[in-house]
């Protein structure tokens, strides 16, 4: 067994710490430099970084880089990617992935490269993926990872599949960020668009071909058999930017190579890969996309000389890529499968034979073979398009062309029975465009061999003569034999110059400068301003120049700036740092303090789906959060926390929301942070439940009467924290009673008759959102989150309602044990800043109907919560809760209705929306006849409030207008409610009530 050496030793525990929590930023960036600098491509501005330097040749590259990357991307730019950009740090972490330019000569910067795409293929996709691939893309591109490869001293079967190995990590770049974006609404970087990137790596593969010598044939054919698996060979030329096209993007680059004088070893390794490849299906796409990116005359019968000296270099081209030896026969079947198994242009019939002629003369007899038999085919005479009739009859009378008058093939063709057997076809057919195209062949061949045959039946111009003619004419000479210099002439020619010659922008003409008279008497010298005498004292500084004074170093020495939180739990170190005792540095605390609720909301949503960290932090978070105090009158203090906690119950649910129950009902927290807990589990459901939380009141406030408003600052200090739970609960309150409003109406014959006779427009046409719109499984389907209705009744509702009748039997049995105690022995459950103080009470009674409305759907709602919550909230409107709340002896009726207002109309707010889910699930079956008791003692209390209210009974607390209007509007909620579920169950309730 072999012992790892001190130094490999040395680098695992280096790789471990990052893996693992860092303490500070000069730690991450000491462990982070070690390694570059040991494989000398550290940047030197970081240098002094570095003051743990590994042992010179530790790093192995193949070992440990991948293992450093993996580390990285899970467990450092996740944190630590805020704080390396706010330092611009980042950098130095590319180095890991793509090292710059500088040092981009080194060997180990290649293999970095390589290692890097593999890497970052593999892992999910980030922000930060996106990034190092578009600088990957650029700065190594094909022919440099390549060279970086070939270049180790290793076997070629090693070296081959890990080049495979690479290409297949290259090719996957664009669907891998097309998907990544394309989920995300993210705009891909434009070098990793589809089209884009795959014609760049075209251009970076031709340089390839360039440099490559005899042992590069095989990797090179591995990339472009790839390529033609992902249609970068596409057979026609691509219509938008988007397709990709490897002889589009490329072939001007090969005619500008092929223009040069020394073109014999650019023409060789263009014959190697041609020869190369393994897969005749490869080779026959890459020849058909080949041919569809030359440049043909528009006119198949052309005589002109430019006309043929364009087909004559055309041909030039293809025989220096692809040139025919006397033994290749294996690379002819590709080439006559692609030249008469497709429809190509007539025109590209004069290139072919052009390209064959100029090849090895036994090849232009096969071509004249092969195109003869499929000439002659019963089956193409009779199918085939009158285009491609005259495609391979081109072809073949222009390969008749090349060979010399009575030669030997000739005659054997003429002779045939095959080809006999397809003039006859040819005459017989009913169309007679196809028939003069046999004529035609038979004719011209016939000439050609020395026989004399005429049809005598090409005047006119109809049935393809006029094309006959033309072709006639072209066969007079040949494309071979034209001079390719009146080209060179051509794009020398005046014109040519004058067509291409920059034009010269037109300048723009200067603006007129005004003139303005200083002299002479102006209308607006009356109302013109004088200046004041400059005052001897110094204006005031702007609120700006005060911070910037405040941050300048040079005032603040010795005071140390507070690092943002990485991790959860340094984030549960700075709120519970305190622990209740004073500091010694009350402003350092007051900074700590500041920089944790800053970032709290954010690095608790961010660590959301990264691992176990947040379950692992939340209790302790919620305690921190929930004892903090506001000592050092922070801005934003109570928002920021109120935000933290929302997000720590939304984000974690299963830890914070039981732990901040269990916290609400101890004795240690003021009303405030009492609040704080209940909005954070309500608004935190609504969120879990995918609910809308209300935007802030802000607009309803600023068009408020002033007098009705605190000043601004305490308005803005005392109101908005709980502002957003009465509004959520009115609006559902009032969905409530909507909702039940229709169903009673129906009973009133007059309203009926008024709606029958009403005549409203329905809406035939709506809109319908894009993102609806879309096939379910034409998007990716979201990663599986947790819904309230799987932790409702578990984690919120039921210990909820649990801990408070624990907490209400603890209370008032410590009342009865000191009722007949005198002065401050005798204890009260009500008072300020206690849990059963109204106003707690009443914000108490709201979240919970928030979080029974948000659960309306679970399965546990008809069985324990909607019953639980009913009878805690009838418990809670009739039942005193303290001593001090029982009337005495004696009192009339007024004096009895001690119960506070709001603390009534939120128990009936409750009522309704446990009576309207319960209507809304299974028509109150279950509550009416499974608790029917507690359903008649709600309505029982309804009535005798609503009559109570029509009595003009005062209740404490209720003078106001929307706390009396809320309370009348709840408790008519309950009566309809009942009254919709007695209806109908009414008869089956005799037994049971």
């Amino acid at each position: 067994m072999d012992v790892p050496s001190s130094d490999d030793s040395e680098v695992r525990n280096l790789i471990h710490n990052l893996q693992h929590p860092v303490s500070d930023f000069s730690t991450l960036l000491s462990l982070i430099t070690a390694p570059l600098d040991c494989l000398s491509i550290l940047p030197p501005n970081f240098r002094r970084y570095n003051v743990n330097p590994l042992p010179s040749s530790s790093i192995r590259t193949s070992v440990h880089i991948p293992l450093l990357q993996r580390a990285l991307l899970q467990h450092i730019l996740p944190i630590w990617d805020s704080e390396l950009k706010e330092q611009e740090s980042l950098s130095v972490l590319d180095q890991y992935f793509c090292p710059d330019l500088f040092l981009s000569v080194s060997p180990v910067a290649g293999d970095i490269a390589v290692i890097a795409y593999a890497t970052i293929i593999s892992f999910p996709f980030t922000d930060h993926s996106i990034r190092l691939l578009a600088r990957l893309s650029k700065e190594y591109p094909l022919d440099r990872l390549h060279s970086s490869i070939f270049s180790r001293k290793d076997s070629s079967i090693k070296l081959n599949q890990e080049w495979e190995d690479c290409i297949q990590n290259i090719v996957a770049v664009p669907a891998k960020v097309g998907n990544y974006c394309g989920t995300r609404n993210l705009a891909v970087p434009a070098f990793l668009e589809h089209g884009k990137y795959f014609n760049d790596l075209s251009i970076r593969c031709e340089t390839l071909i360039l440099t490559s010598s005899q042992e590069y044939v095989t990797s090179i054919n591995v990339t472009l058999t790839k390529l033609v698996k992902l249609g970068v060979f596409p057979p026609h030329l691509p219509s938008t930017g988007s397709q990709p096209s490897f002889f589009h993007t490329t072939l001007p680059i090969v005619r500008s190579r092929l223009s040069q004088n020394d073109i014999d070893s650019y023409s060789s390794s263009w014959s190697r890969v041609f020869r190369g490849f393994e897969s005749s299906f490869a080779l026959q796409h890459v020849l058909a996309s080949l041919f569809a990116c030359l440049n043909t005359p528009e006119s198949s019968t052309d005589c002109s000389p430019l006309a043929r000296a364009s087909v004559k270099r055309e041909a030039f081209i293809l025989n220096k890529l692809c040139p025919l030896g006397a033994d290749d026969d294996e690379l002819w079947q590709a080439i006559s499968a692609v030249v008469l198994g497709r429809e190509w242009k007539e025109s590209m019939s004069r290139v072919f034979v052009c390209w064959i002629a100029e090849c090895h003369y036994g090849f232009l007899r096969l071509l004249l073979d092969d195109v003869a038999s499929l000439w002659s085919n019963p089956e193409h005479i009779k199918h085939s398009l009158i285009s491609l009739h005259r495609y391979v009859s081109s072809i073949l009378l222009l390969t008749v062309s090349y060979f010399p008058h009575s030669s030997p093939e000739l005659v054997s063709l003429v002779l045939s029975a095959d080809f006999i057997n397809g003039i006859s076809l040819y005459i017989s057919s009913m169309d007679n465009a196809v028939r003069h195209c046999g004529m035609l062949v038979a004719e011209v061949a016939a000439q050609r061999a020395g026989k004399s045959l005429d049809f005598k039946d090409w005047d006119g111009d109809d049935s393809g003569k006029p094309w006959a003619r033309s072709l006639r004419v072209l066969l007079a000479d040949r494309d071979a034999d034209a001079d390719v210099g009146v080209l060179n002439e051509e794009d020398t020619s005046p014109d040519a110059i004058v067509s291409e010659a920059p034009q010269t922008g037109i300048s723009e003409p200067k603006k007129a400068a005004i003139i303005i008279r200083v002299d002479g008497y102006d209308s607006d010298d009356s109302v013109t301003g004088y200046d004041t005498v400059p005052s001897s004292r110094s204006n005031s500084p702007t609120p700006s120049e005060l911070e910037d004074i405040e941050k300048d170093p040079s005032l603040n020495v010795g005071r140390k700036t507070t690092p943002k939180p990485v991790y959860l739990a340094q984030l549960g170190a700075m709120l519970r740092s305190m622990g209740g005792m004073s500091k010694d540095n009350p402003a350092e605390e007051a900074d700590k303090i500041e920089v944790a609720v800053n970032c709290a909301e954010e690095l608790i949503r961010k660590k959301k789906n990264y691992g176990t960290e947040l379950e692992e932090n939340a209790v302790n978070l919620t305690y921190g959060l929930i004892g903090l105090q506001d000592n050092y009158n922070l801005d934003r203090f109570n928002d920021l926390r109120q935000n933290a906690l929302n997000a720590l119950v939304a984000c974690s649910p299963r830890k914070a929301a039981p732990c901040a129950i269990e916290e609400f009902f101890k004795n240690q927290y003021s009303t405030d942070q009492r609040y704080a807990i209940l909005n954070a589990l309500a608004l935190g459901a609504r969120e879990l439940a995918s609910l809308p939380i209300p935007p802030s009141v802000i607009s309803r406030d600023a068009t408020s009467f002033p007098s009705k408003r605190l000043p601004a600052p305490l308005h803005q200090k005392y109101l908005p924290r709980t502002a957003a739970l009465p509004q959520i609960l009115s609006g559902i309150t009032r969905e409530a009673i909507e909702r039940g409003k229709d169903a009673a109406e129906d009973k009133v014959p007059q309203i009926v008759r008024e709606r029958r006779f009403r005549v409203q427009p329905s809406r035939r046409i709506s809109e319908v959102d894009s993102a609806t719109s879309i096939a379910p499984n034409a998007t990716t389907s979201p990663p599986k989150r947790t819904t309230f209705n799987e932790v409702a009744a578990e984690y919120f509702i039921a210990p909820l309602i649990n801990r408070f009748w624990l907490f209400l039997r603890d209370e008032q049995t410590r009342e009865q044990r000191t009722v007949y105690h005198e002065g401050r022995a005798k204890y009260h459950g009500t008072g300020t800043g206690l849990i059963l103080n109204p106003l707690v009470i009443t914000h108490f009674l709201r979240t919970l109907t928030v979080l029974a409305h948000a659960s309306q759907h679970t399965s546990e709602w008809l069985g324990f919560i909607a019953p639980d919550s009913l009878e805690l909230a009838l418990t809670l409107g009739t039942k005193p809760m303290s001593v001090g709340d029982q009337p005495a002896e004696g009192a009339n009726l007024t004096e009895r209705g001690t119960k506070e207002a709001s603390v009534l109309a939120s128990a009936l707010e409750l009522a309704v929306i446990i009576l309207d889910g319960c209507t809304q699930l299974d028509g109150g079956r279950a509550l009416s006849l499974d608790h029917t008791a507690l359903l008649m003692g709600v309505s029982e209390w309804a009535s005798v409030i609503f009559s109570k209210l029509d009595e003009g009974i005062k209740l404490q607390g209720g003078g106001g207008e929307e706390i009396g209007l809320s309370l009348r509007r709840a408790a008519s909620g309950v009566i309809l409610k009942v009254d919709e579920i007695l209806s109908k169950y009414r008869r089956s309730m005799i037994d049971t009530w």
